[in-house]
């Protein structure tokens, strides 16, 4: 097991990853740029080393800063959290070049998947269904673009290979928009990933977002730990998630969970990871797989028991998952809202101080961030500053822990979704279960602006 572990993030994942490391014995570093210098993961660190300034492609992404703060501090191994280098597979090649240890999957891994049209053809060869599409990247001939599209069948989407977070995509309804369309998306995806490939799919009118949570070590090991919906959605930035799927059948998640934990065996996948899928009509399709931890992860470990990070330090210090599918029991439902500094139905960031804050308490309820009374949130970053989770026996207990948590709530000085969380809560269509993707715009009245 390793003495010493750097964590390359910031924020409640990098004290997340603390909290872990802690538990387990093992000393941290933090990195961090100058404007977190006075975060509380920093603070609570062995110790911490400056990496730059406040922007992130100057501190947070600079390979050879945190690379040099590994050095300086005789750290064992990197753990990148979600987000900044987690999956760029050029950083991962150069910790483990380097000497150190990268807690995640091998770099070629992180190269295979982080492409969608690789990744989708990797995962038809092991079994996984996927979206109907075109066969890799679209060509540059106009008229083989119109006719893939016809054999697919309209409303089409344009996604960028290299694409993420949401962005690179174009939904396309007919012939006349097409090719404008795949240009478009071409040369957004050029500017944004640094990559022009584009592929096709069909588009799903009313799909779930569902995805399938894996771990599995270098030993052919492998095992998935039950489903999390993430349908509450705007502009493909997740809002809420909850686990298990609700109004899923037990029998068609295992049926697709085991799919998922041979094609990790067959492309000799290495840590924890996710497969997230469009759900329509009791049908599965593999969209892309996320090489990390995901934010929600906390919902999986609420209802498994399972400690997702310390389980990604166990693999890459080589050990051999101590538990089999078998053992793999789901128990409750849990729910996270993703607590964000920003207007709760505009959505505009909302930095600055926060001048009051209170966390609630009660069963069933995990806090997972790093802000605190007197914080700043700084202008940099993501807007999200904690996740708030609630488990219980039942969907309902899980719910009414929620509304509850939401209500003794308090954060001033800056705005939160609060409100928002609160609202959906209150949903009645959220309390039925099994909303689609664009149930959220829809009823926010942003849909396809």
């Amino acid at each position: 097991m390793f003495d010493k572990i750097l964590i390359a993030n910031r924020g409640e994942i990098a004290l997340r990853v603390q909290r872990a490391c802690r538990e387990l014995g093992i000393r941290t570093v933090a990195v961090h740029s100058e404007a977190d210098r006075e975060a509380k993961y920093v603070k609570l660190a062995d110790e911490s080393v400056c990496i730059g300034p406040a922007p992130s492609g100057q501190s947070y992404l600079n390979v050879p800063a945190v690379i040099s703060a590994a050095e300086v501090t005789d750290a064992q191994a990197i753990h990148p959290g979600y987000g900044f280098l987690s999956e760029n597979a050029d950083f991962a090649e150069r910790v483990e070049q380097s000497g150190f240890v990268f807690i995640g999957p091998r770099a070629e891994t992180i190269r295979l998947m982080g492409d969608k049209v690789s990744a989708k053809d990797a995962m038809r060869k092991a079994g996984v269904p996927c979206v109907p599409g075109s066969e890799g990247a679209l060509p540059d001939d106009p008229s083989e673009i119109i006719k893939i599209a016809k054999q697919i069948g309209y409303p089409v989407i344009i996604k960028a290979a290299g694409g993420g977070g949401g962005r690179g995509m174009r939904v396309v309804h007919t012939e006349a928009a097409l090719l404008t369309s795949v240009n478009m998306t071409k040369a957004e995806a050029q500017a944004a990933f640094s990559n022009p490939m584009v592929y096709m799919e069909k588009y799903l009118e009313k799909p779930r977002h569902i995805e399938i949570q894996v771990l599995a070590d270098q030993h052919g090991n492998a095992v998935f730990l039950g489903e999390r919906d993430c349908s509450m959605q705007r502009r493909h930035q997740k809002i809420l998630e909850e686990a298990p799927a609700p109004l899923l059948n037990a029998r068609l998640r295992d049926k697709i969970g085991e799919r998922c934990a041979e094609a990790c065996r067959k492309i000799k996948y290495r840590g924890a990871g996710t497969f997230e899928f469009l759900y329509e009509n009791g049908e599965f399709y593999f969209i892309e797989m996320n090489t990390r931890l995901q934010v929600e992860h906390t919902v999986t470990e609420m209802i498994t028991g399972i400690d997702l990070v310390q389980q990604q330090i166990f693999v890459a210090a080589g050990e051999k998952l101590k538990f089999r599918q078998k053992d793999i029991q789901l128990r409750g439902h849990a729910i996270e809202c993703r607590l964000n500094a920003e207007d709760p139905y505009n959505f505009v960031p909302s930095p600055g101080k926060i001048t009051k804050f209170h966390m609630p308490g009660g069963p069933g309820v995990r806090i997972d961030t790093h802000a605190y009374s007197g914080y700043t949130v700084p202008p940099h970053y993501d807007s999200m500053i904690g996740k708030l989770i609630t488990y219980g026996d039942t969907r309902e207990q899980a719910i009414a822990r929620m509304r509850i948590a939401l209500s003794e709530m308090m954060i001033e000085g800056i705005s939160t979704n609060i409100a928002l969380h609160a609202d959906l809560m209150a949903d009645a269509a959220f309390h039925l279960g099994g909303t689609s993707i664009h149930y959220l715009e829809q009823k926010l009245g942003i849909y396809n602006k």
